[in-house]
């Protein structure tokens, strides 16, 4: 198991680099000058222009820039500098992570629960009336766009019902991301519920359920250990790369709730190209997809005892 974490972690590396190059290329080839956008409509003389372009070190060459950016990232955890404001891009991620986190973590929690009771319900009684209302509910689920429920749910529950905010406090209470919570989790959990309602059904007419059953193993023990630890295998993939995902995918829905989180901050950078606050941004979502992709794959050993690391 050692060795294999090893080869993974180093596997990482080249992973890491390549795509942090790629990000750093597109995002410094959208269209506009950011350095031109930092006086607005009054513009400003070349000299003061390429004064400014030469202290954010904009006038080097892109490897060059790359570079620069990748050493005081890793040597020093150093992101770069803001161009609008000049805070540290650390200090900006280091107030947008936590909410962006803390919206994450009750969206995975709502799928996970939701998606997964829903998903049993419906495979263990496979072409019945349960399962099919559910499967329904999941499609109306999935073919509404999260910007459209989103924006319906803001207008049923805070302007018609005001039942809650319409925009989310600067103190981010747990009680005000639920809503938004349920809009970003909401297109996952119907993935997590039709997948585990699919494994489960599958699984049901497996050979080594038809043992267990043939054992006279008590019905808990037969559903809660063997049926669901072979059914969730695939179910654990989808979470664990959807954890990154609801981080990224956060853009609409912060927008949305006026949360001031990484999805909101990534959407600002984007309409200001602040170039460098948007590479360090998605660096961390990198990151954030390398490590859950990691300990998923060490979770399959758990769940599965067939599955050994050499």
């Amino acid at each position: 198991m050692g060795r294999y974490v090893a080869r993974r972690l180093l596997q990482m590396i080249p992973v890491f680099l390549g795509t942090t190059l790629l990000i750093f290329l597109m995002v410094h080839s959208l269209p506009g000058d950011p350095v031109l956008a930092m006086f607005g409509d009054k513009g400003a003389d070349p000299a003061t222009l390429a004064a400014k372009r030469h202290e954010l070190g904009l006038d080097k060459s892109l490897p060059e820039q790359y570079f620069v950016y990748m050493r005081d990232m890793i040597l020093h955890l150093d992101f770069g500098t803001q161009i609008r404001n000049g805070r540290p891009v650390t200090e900006v991620l280091g107030e947008a992570f936590p909410v962006t986190l803390q919206l994450a973590l009750l969206a995975f929690t709502f799928e996970l629960l939701f998606g997964i009771g829903l998903g049993i319900i419906a495979g263990l009684r496979a072409g019945r009336l349960a399962d099919n209302a559910i499967l329904i509910f999941t499609l109306l689920i999935i073919s509404i766009p999260v910007f459209v429920l989103g924006f319906l749910i803001k207008m049923q529950f805070a302007f018609n019902l005001g039942w809650i905010a319409p925009n989310v406090s600067t103190d981010q209470n747990w009680d005000e991301l639920i809503a938004p919570a349920i809009v970003l989790g909401g297109l996952s959990l119907a993935y997590v519920a039709r997948l585990t309602r699919t494994t489960m059904a599958e699984n049901l007419r497996a050979d080594y359920m038809r043992t267990a059953i043939a054992k006279g193993l008590p019905k808990r023990r037969i559903i809660g250990v063997h049926l669901m630890r072979n059914s969730m295998i695939p179910v654990i993939t989808f979470l664990g790369t959807d954890i990154g995902a609801l981080m990224g995918g956060a853009v609409v829905t912060e927008k949305i709730f006026n949360i001031k989180g990484i999805g909101g901050l990534i959407a600002e950078s984007i309409s200001r190209r602040e170039g460098t606050t948007l590479v360090g941004l998605v660096t961390i979502l990198v990151i954030v997809y390398l490590v859950t992709s990691l300990l998923i794959d060490l979770l399959y050993a758990v769940l599965d005892p067939r599955i050994r690391y050499a």
